[in-house]
C-alpha cells in the first residue's frame, strides 16, 4: 500500500512538473505595442523548460521502471509457506535471514534435488553466508523430533524444510528463495560470464568442467553449470589430475562461491538494458515465498550487489556411519550468531 501511495504522489508530481514545463515553453503572455496579444520566451524560460523536461523524463523512467519490474516480479514462481493460513516464517531478531536453496532441475528427473542449503544474514553487521550440509542429522518436526537428514526434509516441501531449519537447527528465517542452477546458467550468459578464482587448473569429465589455468577464470553458462555440478572434481597439479576429497562439503563450498559471485554480479548492475536481460533470466531461475513483495526482492538484490558476505562454516563431524554428519563443538555459537 505504501508503494502505491508513493507512485500516486510521483504521478501527481510528474503532472505538475509537466504543466509548469509546458507553460515555460509556451511563454509569458504579453501585449504588443499595437495591442495584439503575444507570448514572450526568454532564454531563462527556455533553460528552465529544458530542466523541467529532464525532471519529467526521470520521473517517468522511475515509474516505468517500477511497473516493468513489478510485471517481471509477478512472473516469478511463488512457493506457499502457509499452514492453515499462517506463515511458518518465524522472522529473526536484529537482522534478516534468507534461506537459499540451490536446486538442480534436469530433464528426465522427477522433483527437485537440493544441492545447497544456505542461510544469508544481513542487517546486523557484516553479511554472513552459512552452508548447512545436506547430510546433517537434525531433529525433524515432521518425524516427531526423530533425527534424520535435513535434505530429506526438503523432499517433503518448503514448509517442512523451513520448520526443520527453524526448529531442528535453531535458525529463524525471514525469507525463502529457491535457486535453480540449471536456469542460472542462462543468467550467467546474461551477465556476460561470471569470474571464479581457481587455485589450480581443474577438470571433471563427468560434469564437463575444464579449467586450464589457475587464477581468475571467466565462466560462461555451460562451464558454470559444470562447476556447480562437479562431483568428481580434480585439481591438475604439474599436469597430473589429482582427486580431492570429493566430499559433499567441498561441492557445497563451490556452489556457495558460485552463488555469491553470480548474485553479486547481478545485484551490482545499474544499466537498465542489462538489468532487463538479468530480470528475464531470473524469472526462470528463482522461486520465492508467497509473502515476498517486490520491495523485499529489490532490497535483497541491492544487498547482493553491495555486500561481500563472509563465508561462515557450520562445525560438523562424522556421525559414525560414513554417510551423515552431526553438529560439532562450536556449532551452537554459529547458530546463535544467525539466530539473534
Amino acid at each position: 500500500m505504501t508503494i502505491l501511495v508513493v507512485l500516486f504522489v510521483l504521478g501527481l508530481i510528474t503532472g505538475l512538473v509537466f504543466a509548469v514545463t509546458f507553460s515555460l515553453f509556451a511563454g509569458k503572455r504579453v501585449v504588443r505595442a499595437d495591442g495584439r496579444p503575444a507570448r514572450k520566451r526568454g532564454p531563462f524560460r527556455i533553460l528552465l523548460g529544458l530542466v523541467g523536461l529532464g525532471i519529467v523524463a526521470v520521473l517517468l523512467a522511475v515509474q516505468f521502471g517500477w511497473f516493468y519490474a513489478n510485471a517481471q516480479f509477478d512472473k516469478i514462481e511463488r512457493i506457499d509457506v502457509d499452514v492453515d493460513g499462517e506463515s511458518v516464517l518465524a522472522g529473526s531478531e536484529g537482522g534478516t535471514n534468507y534461506l537459499l536453496i540451490g536446486t538442480d532441475k534436469r530433464e528426465g528427473t522427477e522433483g527437485n534435488r537440493a544441492d545447497s542449503i544456505l542461510v544469508l544474514r544481513t542487517g546486523d553487521g557484516p553479511a554472513r553466508l552459512l552452508s548447512i550440509p545436506r547430510d546433517l542429522l537434525v531433529p525433524r518436526p515432521d518425524l516427531g523430533g526423530e533425527r534424520a537428514r535435513i535434505n530429506a526434509a526438503y523432499n517433503q516441501g518448503a514448509v517442512n524444510l523451513l520448520r526443520t531449519v527453524q526448529e531442528g537447527v535453531g535458525i529463524p528465517i525471514d525469507r525463502y528463495i529457491e535457486i535453480n542452477f540449471t536456469a542460472f546458467a542462462d543468467l550467467v550468459d546474461a551477465l556476460g560470464g561470471v569470474t571464479i578464482e581457481f587455485p589450480t587448473p581443474a577438470i571433471d569429465e563427468g560434469s564437463g568442467l575444464n579449467i586450464q589455468q589457475a587464477g581468475p577464470n571467466e565462466l560462461d553458462g555451460e562451464q558454470a553449470l559444470a562447476f556447480v555440478r562437479s562431483r568428481k572434481y580434480q585439481e591438475v597439479i604439474d599436469g597430473v589430475p589429482q582427486g580431492t576429497s570429493g566430499s559433499d562439503l567441498d561441492r557445497i563450498v563451490r556452489q556457495q562461491q558460485f552463488l555469491r559471485e553470480v548474485l553479486k554480479e547481478a545485484g551490482s548492475s545499474r544499466n537498465p538494458l542489462h538489468l532487463a536481460r538479468i530480470g528475464n533470466a531470473l524469472v526462470d531461475g528463482l522461486s520465492i515465498d508467497n509473502h515476498m513483495e517486490l520491495l523485499d526482492a529489490l532490497i535483497f538484490a541491492w544487498n547482493m550487489g553491495q555486500l561481500e558476505p563472509v563465508q561462515t562454516e557450520l562445525p560438523v563431524m562424522g556421525s559414525g556411519d560414513n554417510a551423515t554428519v552431526v553438529l560439532a563443538p562450536g556449532a551452537e555459537d554459529v547458530i546463535r550468531d544467525f539466530a539473534t
